[in-house]
This record gives structure tokens, C-alpha cells and sequence, in this order.
């Protein structure tokens, strides 16, 4: 499928709209990214009329896509269409907490998950705190963060700076997570749980191969999971 190119957020939440599911950056199937719609754009220049570093803040931000690690623990957009059946697919069907109620979720997932009860969004660093993370505690905050993007039990939602004791923005903006039964709701989110699991993958498999029928079972498998 040739990479038709896109020159704003805009154009390119269409796109994502459109396909269905579109990670960021490049991989292992030719075509199948944002970097790749967005060749010849100038990444990282700052500019937020034509930085796609910067769409993906909009994007997120919006709510109109979905936003976070999904594509091999990488960063990329799934339309509001196709989130529920990635999260069937990715869920196996479970919520989070029938998930660890039936022992298939760690410890270090349960801390940054009780989190979320009562709260609609966390900045990463306050996440990690708060779930004791860190120096003494535990380890590999972003590896668990990224298995529950993947899972589909948390989004990036928003992208903001951080305040110093002042009350003053600073920094790079960061990511701000969520659960995204908190952004759409629960009943838009699982509404795909009536559908086995494996035929959801099936379907989300299926959409992919018909949009890069070159792509090899081994190279889907790698890019959705």
C-alpha cells in the first residue's frame, strides 16, 4: 500500500480514522506508520503546524484516536472504531480486575493500576511515586507502563509540562495516562466483549493483511501482537 502523504494532524487523524490502526514510526511492514505519511515533514522542529512530533500531542489530546504503546510495545493511534477490538483481542476479554482475580496479572501491574481508582489521569513521574516506584521500591516502571498500553488497560491521553513550586510550567511536555473507559467510557470500550477474543485478533489481522497483502504472518505478528 503506497504511503500517500499527509501535511497536517488533521489529515493525518483522517488517515488513522480511515485505516483503522497506525503506528507511529516505522517498522517491520513497509507503509504502515505515521512516519512514513509524514516523509519530508519537519519531525522535531518545534513548528506545531507541521511537526508530527507535536500531532501526536493534538492527536491525543483530542480524543478522537486513541494514543499509546500498542504496536510492539511502540507508540501509535487506533481509531475509536477499532479500540474495542483491540481491547477484547489484547484483554483476552478481562478487565483488570477479574484479571488479577484470577492470578494472570503481577504485583508491579495491580500497584500502578490501583492508582487509577477515583482518578481520571496521571502525569508519568507522579504515577511512579505514587505506586512506589522508583529508588528502594519497585523497578522497571516503564516496561510495566508499556504492558499495560499494550494490554489496552491505559491510553496516553494528554501531553502536559510539569510545575514547580511556584505554580510555573517547565520542561518538555510529558505524557499523562489513563484508563480509556475514563476518556470514552466503559460501554464504547468493551463493546467488543461479546465477540471471542481470538476472532477479534482475527478481524483486526484480517483489516491489516487486506490493507498490506504483502506483509508476512510473522511481520503482523511482530507489529499488532
Amino acid at each position: 500500500m503506497a504511503a500517500e502523504r499527509v501535511s497536517s494532524w488533521r489529515e493525518l487523524e483522517e488517515r488513522v480514522n480511515r485505516l483503522g490502526f497506525l503506528p507511529l514510526f516505522r517498522n517491520e511492514i513497509e507503509g504502515f506508520s505515521a512516519e512514513e505519511y509524514t516523509a519530508g515533514m519537519p519531525w522535531w522542529s518545534g513548528d506545531p503546524e507541521q511537526d508530527p512530533w507535536f500531532w501526536r500531542e493534538v492527536m491525543a489530546r483530542g480524543g478522537r484516536v486513541a494514543y499509546g504503546k500498542f504496536f510492539g510495545r511502540k507508540a501509535g493511534f487506533i481509531s475509536l472504531e477499532w479500540l474495542p477490538y483491540f481491547v477484547n483481542f489484547r484483554r483476552e476479554g478481562y478487565d483488570f480486575d477479574a484479571r488479577w482475580e484470577d492470578g494472570l496479572a503481577p504485583v508491579r501491574q495491580k500497584k500502578l493500576m490501583d492508582c487509577f481508582a477515583g482518578r481520571d489521569g496521571w502525569m508519568g513521574a507522579e504515577l511512579q511515586a505514587a505506586a512506589g516506584f522508583g529508588k528502594g521500591g519497585e523497578k522497571n516502571f516503564a516496561g510495566v507502563m508499556a504492558e499495560l498500553q499494550m494490554q489496552t488497560y491505559l491510553v496516553i491521553r494528554d501531553f502536559q509540562q510539569k510545575v514547580n513550586k511556584r505554580g510555573a510550567p517547565y520542561g518538555m511536555p510529558v505524557s499523562v495516562y489513563a484508563m480509556p473507559e475514563a476518556v470514552w467510557g466503559y460501554g464504547a470500550v468493551t463493546a467488543a466483549y461479546a465477540e471471542e477474543p481470538a476472532a477479534s485478533k482475527e478481524r483486526i489481522y484480517a483489516r491489516a493483511g487486506a490493507l498490506f497483502p504483502r506483509a508476512a504472518e510473522r511481520q503482523l505478528q511482530r507489529v499488532l501482537g
